[in-house]
């Protein structure tokens, strides 16, 4: 594994494309109303509760709390976790499907809280806008899931940027950074 430990954010951005990951490295002091379109600013603004931990008041739920996991090599923050009822929830501004790299984002959470010492009994999604709650399966429970999730940790700690190359145009038709890259299937550029 990488002596890095993999920023939990990134698994999404990963699956999505790995060039992006590189993008977001660059613009990190960069104001985020020039990088980000207006779904991007919308979901920022709609976690700004959970990352001032301001979401809610009740001592059992936990918001915004920062995390590690040694054995996945793994660091980020939970959006709440109820450790009376052991439930970690991802949230999302709107959800209209579900990506694998949701799940992934949830196993890594989990994961590092398990480590942590902590008791999780259920992980799930929550998409903000229409208040739905879409349950996930713990890894236990998925093994198909976890070996993709620990697939995913593997690719992304041997990923070469000069090896890649992107083959799919509807990614790099929704990327804010596809302008710019040089990767981008649309562009043709290899």
């Amino acid at each position: 594994m990488s002596e890095q430990p993999i920023a939990i954010s990134c698994l999404n951005d990963f699956i999505f494309c790995p060039v992006s990951i590189y993008f977001h490295a660059l613009d990190a002091d960069t104001d985020t109303i020039i990088l980000q379109d207006v779904v991007q600013l919308k979901g920022t603004a709609a976690h700004k509760t959970v990352d001032t931990a301001t979401y809610t008041t009740r001592a059992c739920v936990l918001q915004g709390l920062s995390v590690y996991s040694e054995e996945y090599n793994l660091v980020g923050k939970i959006d709440t976790f109820d450790t009376r009822k052991g439930v970690l929830t991802e949230r999302k501004k709107k959800i209209k499907m579900i990506y694998d790299g949701y799940i992934f984002q949830l196993y890594a959470q989990y994961f590092c809280l398990i480590e942590m010492g902590y008791h999780v009994n259920e992980i799930r999604l929550y998409s903000m806008d229409d208040n739905k709650v879409y349950p996930i399966p713990l890894p236990q429970h998925a093994p198909e899931l976890y070996q993709k999730f620990i697939k995913t940790l593997t690719d992304l700690n041997t990923f070469r940027l000069e090896n890649f190359r992107q083959e799919n145009e509807q990614k790099c038709a929704h990327c804010i950074y596809e302008p710019l890259c040089s990767y981008s299937a649309r562009q043709g550029a290899w």
